[in-house]
């Protein structure tokens, strides 16, 4: 196990470098976010080819990461071509100068994100390399499950919210219909629930301490990248986002309060 996520780190570390070095000659760290779901992707296609047979588990893995990996990747890609470096990349450029962020972005960002990604994909090593049969157990339907209310919630909260931010009459409104009517994160309350379903596949292959991965990508989304950073942002600059905040519940779905 040890040997195979060393193989997938090394794939990992050299893309992220060549990702930075674009960055660096393009000036622009937010080609880093597009990777993220890609990375996923290149890291379990590594863990499936090199862990020997192909059984049903790993094959409907493979698919359903691949699915996920590559949408999130494609929608990131499409929403943020052509806008410049984000905000805040921005502010660490300003804060280091151009000068030093250059080559400090390699080890903030890059390496930060490649060693992530790395900690977040331990539940689908573990369901590579465990899973010694093409029988599925009861948890592999309870995770196709998951996965599917995950994915639904992930990608139709994203092409809700994209589709509101067209109109130009939804300038200072909140949205508060469809998925969002239900939790004010959909979409990273989707994404959790995508790598629970990934924890829960490793779980019916027996390996139990990788789901570890899981834990940490619902708390990156949670207290780090996701849900805190967003919050914070939308109560500075939306008023009527206290108001939304009184009747919808932060992460979990639930009925909206009176």
């Amino acid at each position: 196990m040890l040997t195979l996520f060393f193989q997938a780190f090394l794939v990992i570390f050299i893309l992220v470098t060549l990702m930075w070095v674009l960055s660096a000659l393009i000036k622009n760290v937010s080609i880093v976010d597009f990777f993220w779901g890609m990375g996923f992707v290149i890291v379990n296609a590594v863990y499936f080819c090199n862990s020997g047979n192909f059984y049903m588990r790993k094959i409907l893995l493979l698919g359903i990461v691949t699915l996920w990996g590559l949408r999130l990747s494609i929608y990131l890609l499409w929403r943020n071509i052509g806008k410049g470096e984000d905000f805040r990349y921005q502010k660490f450029r300003q804060k280091y100068g151009a000068k030093r962020y250059w080559w400090v972005s390699y080890f903030q960002t890059f390496l930060l994100q490649g060693s992530l990604i790395m900690f977040v994909s331990l539940p689908l090593l573990g369901t590579n390399v465990q899973t010694n049969s093409n029988e599925l157990k009861w948890l592999d339907y309870l995770a196709i499950l998951v996965f599917i209310i995950g994915f639904a919630f992930e990608s139709g909260g994203d092409f809700q919210l994209s589709r509101f931010k067209k109109n130009p009459e939804n300038n200072g409104k909140v949205l508060n219909t469809g998925f969002w009517k239900y939790t004010r994160h959909p979409n990273y309350f989707g994404d959790s629930a995508v790598w629970w379903s990934f924890a829960l596949f490793s779980i019916s292959a027996g390996s139990y301490w990788t789901f570890i991965g899981s834990i940490g990508m619902t708390f990156l989304i949670i207290k780090v990248s996701g849900v805190s950073l967003l919050e914070k942002s939308l109560n500075e600059t939306k008023p009527k986002y206290r108001e939304y905040i009184q009747k919808t519940n932060s992460f979990l779905p639930w009925f909206p309060k009176k």
